[in-house]
């Protein structure tokens, strides 16, 4: 299974809602086929087991998802919900969760795509009535679109995460630095 769905953001609704990448540049989707989305879910950890998913899922997955972006935006923003979004959202998080069972080798959880997608849902709307609304920052890697929350000391985290933003802007910054220093005649 390819690995490469990352989770930097402090919450499962906003790591669902950062697999659309770099929404204003050149957009990247992270649920280009209907294995990326299993493969989310499983890998995000809400669910050990998840059936195969089909286009429609994936369909369903993507405005779900634009949804809790939009809302996610609205509360870091400090606007109103749009009715459309939260709407849809709060239709996926009526379904029921995915349920996890304990069996002889500890907890075992198999999810349905629509269980699944509740169970973000439902992280969704724990979230934007929770109190970490505050805390929500968006990346300040201009090329990213991620929303994270920011429990650093101070709040002075600036990106989603170190490996995936920190260092492309720390190196970028340090490149631009020594092309601007002029060599020492010595």
């Amino acid at each position: 299974m390819n690995t490469d769905h990352v989770f930097v953001c402090g919450s499962p609704a906003l790591d669902f809602a950062a697999t659309l990448r770099a929404r204003r540049t050149v957009r990247f989707e992270m649920f280009a086929t209907p294995d990326r989305l299993d493969a989310w879910f499983v890998e995000s950890g809400m669910v050990d087991a998840v059936s195969p998913a089909r286009q429609a899922d994936v369909v369903r997955a993507t405005t779900v998802r634009e949804a809790v972006y939009e809302l996610i935006t609205a509360r870091r923003l400090g606007t109103d919900f749009d009715d459309e979004a939260l709407a849809m959202l709060n239709k996926a998080a009526r379904r029921a969760p995915a349920a996890p069972q304990l069996t002889h080798s500890g907890r075992w959880t198999a999810a349905t795509q629509r269980e699944a997608l509740s169970t973000v849902a439902r992280h969704a709307v724990e979230l934007l009535s929770g109190p970490d609304i505050p805390l929500l920052k968006e990346c300040g890697n201009p090329e990213c679109t991620r929303v994270y929350i920011d429990r650093s000391r101070g709040s002075r985290r600036q990106w989603c995460g170190m490996e995936s933003c920190g260092n492309k802007i720390k190196a970028a910054a340090y490149r631009a630095r020594r092309k601007t220093t002029v060599p020492s005649a010595g």
